[in-house]
């Protein structure tokens, strides 16, 4: 897999080096466009119709290649309470086939990590964002002091693809897959390996299979050939833009809390025992609101080329935040989710590089 190392300016927009290395061989479906996105690189942006992969992802069902996606396994007797004391979420009581994301935090309680743990088998699996795997493996086998625990790095062998759309679960019948369990971050197992997992809603359902990295081409085949349709990252990401659902590395920077992208309650839990950070979520939490928040942003134009995340976001000549991920909507438009001051009213025009922008409504 290839290895991202994303820093910060000195404004604490988010910057990040271009990866090399990780071709998937999804790219050799029909269509694949692959423009070295500086983090999903090496898997399909889009397949031809990136607006149109988003409208028949919405209305039916499309698979989206991530098998960049990074994959570690923790076993071990103690490996679900001592993670818990290690994470922002309660995860000691995490029975076979049920999971949760969560963060680590600085002491200072700034966001470092965020991870999607799944215990099933008798062992935990965590993935994260591409490039990321060497930093959550390093910071577990610092914290694993005497307890009974092994985590391992094992994205060589394990492969990410997403199913999104309603009928998600007709393709995974008509493929020879289970059927998607009922609660969000549930899974089953995969007669070959790995498990099916259903992720909350982006606006249209998502299921991730994760899946022996040999049998990829295999099972994305059988899922085309059961009523998929291709759709690339483009659709992942809009999508995740349209629910307002941040991503590490894009809509974080390293003064980012928890509370100004909404991960409280989602990703941290707020009445379990000591964690790195938990001074600060504790004191935001009962204290006051965070001193930036994160929106979802209109684009003005109608140019091809949007901003990249960490631009500056200007007011009145000042910088009072950043930008993350901006996209073209099939139905939005241009929109963009930003960090930024909490004090901006809603009707402010903001100023991004050669863009404009405003702030969308709560419910659009």
């Amino acid at each position: 897999m290839s290895i991202v190392t994303i820093d910060t300016d000195t404004d604490g927009a988010p910057e990040a080096d271009a990866p090399a290395g990780y071709h998937s061989p999804l790219l050799t479906l029909p269509g694949a466009v692959d423009l070295d996105a500086p983090v999903d690189h090496g898997v399909a942006l889009h397949y031809g119709d990136p607006l149109g992969e988003q409208g028949r992802a919405v209305r039916g069902v499309a698979l989206i290649d991530r098998s960049n996606r990074e994959v570690l396994t923790i076993s071990g007797s103690d490996r679900l309470t001592w993670l818990h004391s290690i994470c922002s979420q309660h995860v000691s009581d995490l029975r076979d086939g049920e999971g949760a994301q969560s963060l680590v935090l600085s002491p200072n309680g700034h966001v470092e990590q965020h991870w999607i743990a799944t215990e099933l088998g008798d062992q935990l699996w965590l993935d994260t964002e591409p490039g990321a795997s060497e930093e959550v493996l390093g910071y577990l086998l610092k914290m694993r002091f005497m307890k009974r625990v092994e985590p391992t790095r094992v994205s060589d062998d394990w492969a990410m693809l997403s199913l999104v759309g309603p009928r998600a679960a007709e393709a995974l019948a008509a493929a020879g897959f289970p059927g998607i369990p009922a609660a969000e971050y549930a899974s089953v197992p995969l007669p070959g390996g790995g498990f099916l997992r259903r992720m909350p809603d982006l606006g249209a359902p998502i299921v991730d299979l994760l899946i022996p990295r040999a049998d990829l081409e295999a099972v994305a085949k059988s899922l085309l050939a059961a009523g998929a349709t291709t759709a690339g990252t483009w659709t992942y990401e809009a999508l995740r833009v349209g629910a307002l659902s941040p991503r590490l590395r894009f809509e974080t920077d390293h003064r980012t809390i928890p509370h100004e992208v909404e991960w409280i309650g989602s990703a941290v839990h707020l009445n379990k025992g000591c964690y790195r950070g938990q001074e600060t979520v504790a004191r935001v939490h009962n204290l006051g609101k965070p001193p930036r928040r994160l929106v979802q942003l209109y684009l003005s134009g109608e140019s091809d080329t949007l901003p990249v995340p960490g631009t500056p976001i200007e007011f009145g000549g000042r910088t009072i935040g950043f930008l993350g991920t901006a996209v073209h909507h099939y139905e939005l438009g241009p929109v963009a989710l930003a960090v930024i001051k909490r004090s901006l009213p809603d009707d402010t025009v903001l100023q991004i590089g050669a863009h404009t922008a405003t702030i969308a409504p709560p419910e659009h």
